[in-house]
């Protein structure tokens, strides 16, 4: 039996509204979602591909916030100085021998200058930001690995699932992440596909740096990353004062002014990364 032209509109609009929400779907969740079959749901996706409302990728789909939300470049040049003293700060965390992640963000790319001009060396460092791999692939006994998955080249990232399974091939000592925003629930961040992966690193790591610059301190985003019983440390260029204002644990809290107690974190595994080819 045929279905009617309107019931399979309505039912792409939810498809295409299900994968503006989460930002990324794989087929099986998609299918489940909408209780249709596979084949279903691939037709489905190649319309709203037709249509230019979502991108495929591989094993799933994808919302358009690539092109939606603010270039790597142009976040970069806010809150410059903020980020280039977390960076600072956090160079405070590595130990030679470790091995680290870097995720995503400007944030953490002031990270890798900071690095670069300080070096702590040797050390692994796996990121999925690209324009961090490029900047500290160059140095002397530090090893760099991207991880696997698409590229978004206006966010330079690397993303989707295949990324977030690339982290099942390492230990990470620290893992450094960005998010949008932190108040008295938690850590949050903007996009559902960027917290999936940083789930994936979470897993993956002894200890959680979160890096956030004071403009996003007391303010909230659609996706809960971390409720503060779940963090190690909030590393931000804020005032301890400002950061207790908004509810948040001064216990999490680590000041690029010389605010907080810097976390008694243990020393790095020394673990040597196991790949499985």
């Amino acid at each position: 039996m045929r279905v009617p032209f309107h019931v399979v509109e309505a039912r792409r609009a939810k498809l295409a509204a299900l994968i503006e929400r989460h930002r990324y779907l794989p087929v099986g969740e998609l299918c489940r979602m909408l209780g249709v079959s596979e084949a279903t749901a691939r037709r489905d996706l190649a319309a709203l591909v037709s249509l230019n409302k979502v991108k495929r990728t591989h094993g799933g789909a994808l919302a358009e916030f690539n092109e939606r939300f603010p270039s790597f470049h142009e976040r970069q040049a806010s809150s410059a100085r903020s980020k280039g003293a977390i960076g600072r700060a956090a160079l405070r965390f590595l130990r030679p021998g470790g091995v680290y992640f870097f995720d995503s963000g400007t944030t953490i790319y002031a990270l890798a200058e900071a690095f670069r001009d300080h070096p702590v060396t040797p050390v692994s460092i796996v990121t999925s930001n690209i324009p961090v791999g490029e900047i500290v692939s160059s140095m002397p006994e530090v090893s760099v690995f991207q991880v696997a998955g698409q590229i978004l080249g206006r966010q330079s990232v690397l993303l989707g699932e295949t990324a977030c399974k690339s982290m099942g091939f390492w230990n990470f000592d620290i893992a450094f992440l960005s998010a949008e925003a932190a108040n008295r629930d938690g850590i949050w961040n903007s996009q559902d596909m960027i917290v999936r992966q940083q789930y994936a690193a979470i897993r993956r790591a002894n200890r959680v740096v979160y890096c956030l610059d004071k403009r996003k301190i007391g303010s909230e985003a659609p996706f809960l990353l971390r409720r503060w019983d779940e963090v190690d440390c909030l590393l931000s260029d804020a005032l301890a004062e400002e950061v207790v204002a908004h509810g948040i644990p001064g216990s999490k809290f680590l000041g690029t002014h010389g605010d907080g107690v810097m976390p008694d974190f243990d020393p790095p595994s020394q673990q040597i990364p196991v790949h499985f080819l």
